[in-house]
């Protein structure tokens, strides 16, 4: 990083003033007279901010740990006396089981090879030619950096490592050369000892980031990792330094900016190989808390919903071996996400651990099948369908279609799942009417098709901070953008979901909630709000964003497709699964889209819908990869809603459990005095008119509150 040159207030007309540039761009300023002193200045990371759930659950927090660094400041210049400290050092760690991990991709021992195709990076640094082998760069290192003789092979590959890392790592003065991360107290205190023989060694305490919770929309969430070399180009122009944290995925990238907040700035003053003063020009500045709009404990519900399905699915004897799957749950009035589950999936404390495996694994554990799993919507594309040929005036409410279970189409035959007559838009949703659909996508044309669909926002990336798939429609243009031909056929098929098209459980679910709101589609976000690091002061509050209003020729449009679903949901026959007695309606619309279009057995079992069909507070969607039924879950996921975040009137009671399932403990006392009532926080209640204590004691740690008579915090 570059930072300013510091000029020295006061100089004595005795003393020589001389600009050092070193590595890394810095610019020291150094004195000499009877003693010598440096001034330089060195960055403070600021502590990066924390990831809470809608209800101020840890999520991703910081903890301490302490580090054994190398510090130029006060590193010997003389490289033979450099060289002894770095051995020394290395070994006294490697006593420690500490070792010293470099960046140097050549074998450790000779005959010297790359361990990497790629060395370009390496022949670079040292300034060779492209055809350098991997003894020459070892050579070259022994050279510049005056490796003597009286050393091992081994004891100079080693100093040769060391040195390649402080030079590809732009050891400077405001950027130490991590030598082990994370060491315990005893090889602190020995290393410390070590300090006082050879210079620049020391130990330092960091912030490291830590998962409070894995299991909490691990994909969303995402991982922070070490700057590479590629990145660094970018990164440094911005404020980075090689050895800086970076966010790689889900929040932790997206919201990099204000996760990581601002360094701040020291003026160090060395004389005589030790500190004689700090002052501070820039303070830091902690990142802000990100605040997501999910409830850690619906979405470990949800993720259940989805888990339990799956693992039943084979003892239940249905059709097809279901082991996969997503479901979206959205706030209707506003877009946000409210629970994103997807299976198979991983915990994230795991994840550095297993991700090999998790890699490998045949079904896809690393795919966010929310966001980036690309499916056929089947039948709820019907919706779709349903509105532009209502908003088109194709048809209108009480326009009837015939349906004879057959319906020809250029010479081609397809069929309906009934035989149902004369039929209008509503019964049609209600009971999935193929031909009715075919017939109304004939009409309609494959341009009509796709005006509406990309309205809905399919074909498009949904604008959620964390990434998504934009998908495909099935049309002329997608098909010649993939290079394959397009038939007359397959507009019918477009119409119904169920031809080559890919769209995602979220862009269905935004689908739902756009019926919900009868044609105003709403950007879904995942961050509530940003707060100022360890307080409750409101920085940011994410505003309800709408990305598309279509334009209806008639305002009570919707009520037809809106009924239909809500008939449709009262197809569910099976009691423990009814959609009928919850005390308010729901509206739903389920999809069987084939997978295989030379095996009609293979299919995904997907749906979406609202609720309450009245006045809706929640969208959802949801798929079952081979399999059937996933309309099941439907009844699980509207009242686990309900007891997580209230709905309809009813008022959440659930908490967050445990990380293994258990509930938090909690105990609180409360006190009061005289008449009236008042409540506090935690489980303390009484009666009186004049102040009531509670506290709450649970494994989230411990809050105080008074009073009069009620309130509540956060």
């Amino acid at each position: 990083m570059v930072v300013g040159v510091v000029v020295l207030s006061v100089v004595s007309s005795s003393m020589r003033l001389m600009k050092i540039q070193i590595v890394g761009g810095d610019t020291v300023n150094q004195t000499k007279a009877n003693n010598d002193a440096i001034v330089y200045t060195k960055e403070v990371k600021a502590t990066r901010g924390e990831i809470i759930d809608f209800n101020d659950n840890l999520i991703v927090t910081n903890d301490k740990r302490s580090d054994i660094v190398l510090q130029k400041a006060f590193f010997p210049e003389d490289l033979s006396e450099g060289n002894e400290v770095l051995i020394n050092v290395y070994m006294a760690l490697l006593k420690h089981s500490c070792k010293f991990r470099e960046s140097l991709p050549i074998t450790m021992t000779e005959p010297y090879e790359f361990t990497t195709d790629d060395v370009s990076e390496v022949v670079e640094n040292l300034h060779l030619n492209v055809y350098a082998s991997a003894e020459n760069c070892i050579d070259k290192l022994i050279s510049d950096y005056e490796i003597a003789d009286t050393y091992t092979e081994r004891e100079k590959r080693i100093i040769a490592g060391i040195r390649y890392e402080m030079l590809a790592k732009e050891f400077s003065y405001s950027n130490d050369l991590l030598l082990a991360e994370n060491v315990d107290s005893q090889t602190i205190i020995d290393i410390k000892e070590l300090g006082n023989f050879y210079k620049g060694v020391e130990a330092v305490e960091v912030s490291e980031r830590r998962i409070a919770r894995g299991d909490i929309l691990p994909h969303e969430i995402g991982t922070v990792g070490p700057i590479y070399a590629d990145e660094y180009d970018e990164l440094k122009t911005k404020g980075y330094a090689l050895n800086d944290t970076l966010g790689k995925s889900g929040i932790e990238s997206a919201m990099e900016t204000e996760l990581r907040g601002q360094n701040g700035l020291e003026e160090i003053s060395v004389s005589d190989g030790a500190v004689s003063g700090v002052k501070t020009i820039n303070e830091t500045c902690s990142g802000s808390t990100v605040k997501l709009t999910v409830d850690g404990a619906y979405q470990l519900k949800l993720q259940g919903i989805l888990d339990d399905f799956l693992n039943d699915y084979l003892r239940r004897n249905w059709s097809g071996n279901a082991t996969k799957g997503a479901i979206v749950v959205l706030d209707a009035k506003t877009g946000a996400v409210k629970g994103m589950a997807t299976a198979p999936t991983y915990n994230l404390k795991d994840y550095a651990i297993d991700y090999d495996e998790l890699l490998e694994d045949e079904d896809s554990p690393l795919l966010n099948r929310c966001t980036y799993g690309l499916y056929r919507p089947g039948s709820t594309f019907k919706t779709v369908t349903a509105t532009a040929g209502l908003n088109e005036g194709i048809v209108t409410p009480y326009t009837t279609l015939y349906c004879g279970h057959y319906y020809n189409f250029h010479g081609s035959t397809f069929s309906c799942t009934g035989t149902h007559g004369n039929i209008a838009v509503r019964s049609a949703i209600q009971v999935s009417c193929n031909c009715y659909f075919y017939e109304l996508s004939s009409r309609l044309g494959i341009d009509n098709i796709t005006k509406y669909a990309q309205l809905y926002g399919l074909g498009s990336n949904t604008g959620i901070e964390t990434g998504d798939a934009a998908g495909y429609l099935c049309n002329p243009e997608t098909f010649a953008e993939r290079g394959l031909p397009w038939y007359v056929g397959f507009v019918i098929q477009a119409g119904i979901g169920n031809y080559d098209c890919g769209m995602t459980p979220l862009q269905m679910a935004v689908v739902a909630n756009t019926i919900a709101n009868k044609g105003v589609r709403y950007k879904p976000y995942l961050v509530d709000s940003l707060y100022k690091y360890g307080t409750d002061e409101l920085i940011y509050k994410t505003q309800p964003t709408v990305a598309e209003r279509i334009e209806l020729t008639d305002e009570n449009l919707y009520d037809a497709i809106r009924y239909g679903m809500i008939d449709a949901s009262r197809n569910v026959p099976v009691y423990k699964y009814s959609l009928s007695n919850l005390g308010f309606d729901v509206a739903i619309k389920t999809g069987t889209p084939q997978t295989d279009q030379n095996d009609l057995s293979k299919q995904n079992s997907f749906f979406i819908g609202f609720a309450p069909a009245d006045d809706p507070e929640i969208a959802f969607a949801g798929v079952i990869e081979g399999g059937e039924y996933s309309k099941y879950m439907i009844r699980d996921i509207i009242l686990e809603y309900q007891k997580c975040y209230g709905l309809n009137g009813v008022e959440p009671t659930a908490v967050l459990p445990n990380e293994d399932g258990s509930i938090p403990e909690t105990t609180g006392t409360g006190t009061n005095t005289g008449t009236g009532t008042g409540t506090g926080t935690g489980t303390g209640t009484g009666t009186g008119t004049g102040t009531n204590t509670g506290t709450s004691v649970s494994s989230y740690g411990t809050t105080t509150a008074s009073q009069t008579p009620t309130s509540s915090s956060r």
